[in-house]
């Protein structure tokens, strides 16, 4: 863009009488005039260039800005050299139910990441957090409460502490010193012991010194010293983390290399339509709680996942509900956390339920990842339960329900039988490729002038704007910005989207076009 930043002698006498001329009566003359203006002579790449230096230089006339003189300037972004780094060590976090094992995660990252209710059972599944302490770098590990009675979807939450426990590098044993030891952290302390993992044991609800004698009372389980801490209010968090900094090795003798680098790929959509199922699919394990209750995720769960030779980062999200703000407790925080996920992915797989008719709350969701920013493929899950029947009403739903997203790619897959599920990786990299699509500002400019000529604006009150200048503002998602000589409506706006699709593809990806009307300088 820099070649377009100055005008000289060799513009204005390809322009054929001045770029004043050009500019003034807009660009779709201008392009309407440029073969005779170039003699005929250059190639189509090089006619676009041109008239882009042209289009540039005749803004020097109008009123700009910083900000819009920085737009203009704007390049294509240059890539980051992520790569892989030594695998950081782990440290679960892992007790009965209820004994403030989420609190104290909170604590330890110094921010309200993990869903805490005063209720027990609210954490389900194996939710991993990166923190620091004294300099030192290590993965945290929140898990479900542990209980080696419980039965259904509470023996499903012991078995991933378990596995948790199994993962780490160290423990870090959370009891309640109010209520004392008892039978249920006897049996984890043993289960602890055959992991052969150093243990950290952490008395919890130590508010005041009266309290620390009931924590001294812990020593009774064998695992040494008693850490009496509160994770509500702090006290006692530092001689803790001091104490798991000591026993976590310097680089995980468990953990894979973190990889930076990895494509983030968040699994949303309406409660119980099958995304924790669809993680447990693509990491082909148990790694996410699955029952068919709806709203078993409360907090979303990263997963590296290996798919046609290729590893992403895959996020288990919670359900969205109808009414976020009408939701409480535990559910109103998931919904929370599942939008802040969708904010930090790259790409937002959305699940529908193929099996059921299209509901508001799905559009809601498709809505949600579209506001965000982030690319989009809808995967209609459950598609070895539907008939021919269904089909067909399937196919109008999408037509008449989805009509805003008819970009995004679709998949049909089940997530129960594993049917297709690898056909995601296609439109994954469709979606995220658009995502990051960059147009040249000759390219885009060529095609405004040819859709401005054939297509002006319609004439409101006397006066018709017109499109002096054109440029990719961003990427991720692509936002255009066109400069005019006045306000565009709405349906003129769409219009040009429509067009851009057309012509560049944009699959997956939502595109944003906003008007900068700007008046001419006065002499």
């Amino acid at each position: 863009m820099s070649d377009g930043s100055t005008r000289n002698a060799g513009d204005d006498g390809a322009a054929g009488g001045g770029i004043d001329g050009v500019v003034g009566i807009g660009i779709d003359s201008a392009v309407g005039g440029m073969d005779g203006a170039v003699g005929g002579g250059i190639d189509g790449g090089a006619e676009e260039q041109h008239l882009a230096r042209v289009l540039r230089s005749g803004l020097e006339q109008y009123d700009l800005t910083a900000d819009d003189l920085a737009l203009i300037d704007v390049g294509a972004d240059a890539g980051d050299g992520d790569g892989s780094a030594a695998p950081l060590p782990v440290l679960a976090v892992v007790g009965r139910p209820n004994v403030g094992k989420s609190t104290l995660v909170n604590r330890i990252l110094g921010r309200r990441e993990a869903v805490v209710q005063d209720t027990p059972g609210v954490t389900r599944d194996r939710v991993t957090y990166e923190a620091s302490w004294s300099g030192r770098s290590f993965v945290l590990v929140d898990t479900g409460g542990w209980d080696l009675e419980a039965r259904g979807m509470g023996a499903r939450v012991t078995e991933q502490a378990e596995i948790a426990v199994g993962l780490a590098d160290a423990v870090l044993f959370v009891v309640d010193a109010t209520v004392g030891a008892t039978d249920a952290d006897e049996s984890m302390v043993r289960m602890l012991r055959r992991s052969s993992k150093p243990v950290v044991l952490a008395a919890n609800k130590v508010d005041d010194l009266r309290g620390e004698a009931e924590a001294a009372a812990l020593w009774s389980l064998g695992l040494g010293e008693p850490y009496p801490v509160s994770a509500l209010h702090g006290r006692g968090s530092g001689d803790l983390l001091d104490a798991c900094i000591e026993v976590l090795p310097e680089v995980s003798a468990v953990g894979g290399p973190t990889e930076p680098g990895l494509r983030r790929v968040a699994l949303v959509g309406r409660p119980n339509v099958g995304k924790s199922s669809l993680l447990n699919a693509l990491a082909r394990a148990d790694r996410v709680v699955v029952d068919e209750i709806a709203g078993t995720t409360r907090d979303p769960v990263d997963e590296i996942v290996e798919l046609r030779g290729r590893r992403w980062r895959f996020v288990d999200t919670a359900g969205i509900r109808r009414r976020v703000h009408q939701t409480q407790g535990a559910d109103f925080y998931a919904s929370l956390r599942t939008q802040s996920a969708v904010e930090k992915a790259e790409v937002a797989v959305v699940l529908l339920d193929a099996g059921e008719p299209l509901t508001e709350q799905d559009t809601r969701v498709v809505q949600l990842a579209v506001d965000a920013g982030r690319a989009v493929v809808l995967a209609y899950n459950k598609w070895d339960l539907v008939d021919e029947e269904r089909r067909r009403y399937l196919e109008r739903e999408y037509e008449t329900d989805l009509v805003q997203v008819r970009w995004a790619p679709r998949v049909n897959i089940s997530a129960r039988t594993g049917r297709h599920v690898d056909r995601l990786v296609p439109a994954l990299d469709a979606a995220l490729e658009s995502w990051d699509t960059r147009v040249p500002t000759a390219r885009l400019n060529a095609l405004l002038g040819e859709v401005a000529a054939a297509h002006p604006h319609p004439v409101r009150g006397g006066k018709q704007p017109r499109i002096l200048f054109g440029t990719q503002a961003s990427t991720r998602p692509p936002r255009f910005v066109l400069f005019t000589t006045g306000f565009m409506e709405a349906g003129y706006r769409r219009f040009l989207e429509r067009r851009l699709r057309e012509t560049f593809g944009f699959v997956g990806t939502p595109i944003e076009v906003s008007i900068r009307p700007r008046e001419k300088r006065r002499r």
